[in-house]
């Protein structure tokens, strides 16, 4: 079975994006849905990242040395991804939007889950991790997905796609070690059942989210639901791509690093070297 790589490190790279400047309101590339998208996206990290800390931490006594560490590594980059997202729909609300419904859908969400045993947190981050991290590798493997977009902006979506893939087997991890004991038909099952409802839930909220945003933005009906349409599926296609991505996790064997993607770390990393962030002081 495939393990995460006995060298990989987990590096929190402690970045600020955007800190004191404005953004225009259709910040990638005037397109109001693809801004649409990536807005609505980031107005779930704040609380989302705290429950995946959460949900992984609850379950790290006992775990080996090894995995303690990446937990710890794990919740260091999430606590800095919630400060990140945090400042950056700030610049999203200076853009004229009101994000509040979407939180309030991510509280609401959030809550029905906390309601249930801690082991069902963990199921949630564990396949809500591979779906960042597969949407992770395709926004850092395409540069069309963030072609024109608010530099400052584009360098914080890269930052934390690079991160997201850093530490992708640690949710996963966790979930393994905790479930041990259990059968092996029990293990699949659990997750299978939750990666449909995680997908289901995903993609009923980010278009409501969007739907909402658009709105604002005096677009609504048909046509723009169209465009949105064509946006996730045609061009850039960011769910059709996933899609193969998304489907390994019900095979047999799966594990996040059965695809080693980290040369996408480098590549972003060498971005970052020419100055596409701000390293904190």
């Amino acid at each position: 079975m495939t393990r995460t790589p006995t060298d990989l490190t987990i590096t929190p790279r402690d970045r600020r994006f955007g800190r004191g400047l404005s953004m225009d309101r259709w910040w990638l590339a005037g397109d109001p849905v693809a801004t649409a998208f990536y807005n609505c996206l980031s107005a779930t990290f704040p609380k989302g990242e705290g429950f995946f800390i959460d949900s992984v931490r609850q379950f790290r006594e006992g775990t080996p040395p090894r995995l303690a560490g990446e937990i710890a590594a794990f919740t260091r980059q999430e606590v800095m991804h919630t400060r990140e997202h945090v400042a950056f729909n700030r610049r999203v609300a200076d853009a004229g939007y009101d994000v509040t419904r979407l939180e309030a859908a991510v509280d609401r969400r959030l809550a029905l889950v906390r309601s249930k045993p801690p082991i069902a947190s963990l199921a949630a981050t564990m396949a809500l991790e591979h779906f960042t991290a597969i949407l992770a590798h395709e926004l850092l493997a395409d540069p069309r997905h963030l072609a024109g977009a608010d530099p400052d902006a584009a360098a914080m979506w890269r930052w934390h796609a690079m991160e997201e893939i850093e530490h992708k087997g640690v949710a996963y991890d966790t979930w393994l070690h905790a479930t041990r004991n259990w059968p092996r038909f029990r293990r699949w099952s659990v997750k299978a059942k939750v990666m449909m409802l995680v997908t289901r839930n995903f993609t009923v909220d980010r278009t409501r989210g969007m739907i909402d945003l658009l709105r604002q933005d005096g677009l609504s009906g048909p046509r723009i639901w169209a465009r949105m349409f064509w946006f996730a599926f045609v061009r850039p296609g960011m769910m059709r791509r996933i899609f193969a991505s998304w489907l390994a996790f019900f095979l047999p064997g799966f594990h996040p690093w059965r695809h080693d993607d980290r040369a996408l770390i480098d590549r972003g990393e060498s971005k970052a070297g020419a100055g596409d962030a701000v390293l904190a002081s």
